[in-house]
């Protein structure tokens, strides 16, 4: 016979505690002045790419289409000049965002995966899992340290090279080549959490390799991985601007360094033509720092937090 009284979750109280650990690390998240302001520009510049189709009309972006005349200096009709063709430079800007900005989320995303994954099995397995395990461990930190010692961007530039022209061949080959950071510094902190006590008592109670590691290793890593993910989007778009301005890029789209290898290409530095070049090349500067400073500011605040036992 029921009496009415729920019995409460045993999942309740750890979510009652993820949840007022979100709240503190936004708390504390919210004083520090820069992370705070380049969180403030990363929103602004994500919803100006989201309202790119609303603002630009991608006919006026093709050729053929192209609104004004060769090189008009900025005014009132073209607020940052046109290009060789005509286009609008900022129609230009602003459209390129939206590809930038994909390119360098999908890129993070797939190297911080990749190099979550190494980093956790190393290290877990270096650490927990016998004499086979070490050696797992081992073969994994001797691969993350070929491609650590291998030039990134020349690594980038063969990837792209090879595999066919396109957006998903750049976001392949920025994210196999600026894993390894995330893989080392995922494995440190790993072996940092397999020696708490709660990690201990969870393989003595019986718990296997994959349950530490959902359970146990990957939430305590999370902080870790959250504040790596923000500084390697920073990069991936950097990455992504250098891979277009030397021409290995997706010539079918418009992003921020197909802009820049678009008015190298057209002779505008040597022409003098500043209006298109500086304004892609600003707008990679500022999403760039405003990643740096949402990465560091999660730095400061994870490093501050007292460790909590589970």
């Amino acid at each position: 016979m029921s009496t009415g009284t729920a019995v409460p979750s045993r999942r309740s109280p750890a979510r009652r505690r993820r949840r007022e650990a979100l709240l503190r690390l936004a708390r504390d998240y919210a004083r520090h002045r820069a992370g705070m302001a380049g969180l403030a520009a990363l929103l602004g510049t994500v919803v100006l790419a989201l309202a790119a189709p609303l603002l630009v009309e991608p006919g006026e972006l093709t050729v053929t289409g192209a609104p004004g005349s060769p090189y008009e200096p900025p005014g009132r009709a073209f607020p940052l000049g046109t290009d060789n063709f005509g286009r609008s430079v900022l129609d230009l800007v602003v459209w390129g965002s939206r590809v930038s900005l994909a390119v360098g989320f999908l890129a993070t995303a797939v190297s911080v995966v990749l190099g979550t994954l190494v980093g956790v099995a190393a290290g877990h397995f270096g650490a927990s899992g016998g004499r086979g395990g070490r050696v797992l461990s081992a073969a994994l930190m001797r691969v993350t340290d070929w491609f650590l010692v291998l030039p990134t961007l020349v690594l980038a530039v063969a990837l792209a090279a090879v595999l066919p022209r396109g957006t998903a061949t750049v976001v392949l080959a920025i994210g196999l080549t600026v894993w390894p950071a995330t893989a080392r510094l995922v494995r440190a902190q790993t072996l940092a959490v397999e020696s708490r006590p709660y990690v201990e008592r969870a393989r003595a109670l019986g718990g296997g390799h994959l349950h530490v590691m959902l359970h146990h290793v990957l939430p305590g890593v999370a902080p870790v991985v959250l504040a790596q993910t923000t500084l390697l989007v920073a990069t991936s778009i950097i990455a992504e601007s250098t891979l277009a301005f030397l021409g290995v890029g997706d010539p079918t789209t418009v992003s921020w360094g197909g802009i820049l290898e678009a008015a190298r290409t057209a002779g505008a530095i040597s022409s003098g033509i500043w209006w298109y070049m500086i304004p892609p090349g600003l707008a990679i500067a500022a999403v760039a720092l405003s990643f740096t400073l949402c990465g560091r500011a999660l730095e400061a605040v994870l490093e501050a937090r007292p460790r909590e036992p589970r």
